[in-house]
């Protein structure tokens, strides 16, 4: 797993060790359910998009490729 440093105010920094507290998650737990929020998305979980939009919509490769791409786009704009 990969480490990452980030900089946040420390209001910031209280309110996420807060926000985790009340979830009962830990910060990196919180990041990435953030992350996939907002449509960011590992490499293996695009294919997989991509894999149930053709499996759903019997579309061909290219046109599947190109459902994953607007919903990925639209889940990144909520």
């Amino acid at each position: 797993m990969t480490r990452l440093t980030i900089s946040l105010s420390d209001e910031r920094h209280r309110a996420l060790r807060e926000a985790a507290l009340l979830r009962r998650k830990t910060i990196g737990q919180l990041i990435e359910e953030s992350l996939e929020f907002y449509g960011i998305k590992t490499q293996r979980s695009a294919e997989e998009l991509v894999a149930k939009a053709r499996a759903r919509a019997a579309l061909g490769e290219a046109d599947a490729v190109r459902l994953a791409v607007a919903e990925t786009r639209a889940a990144r704009r909520r």
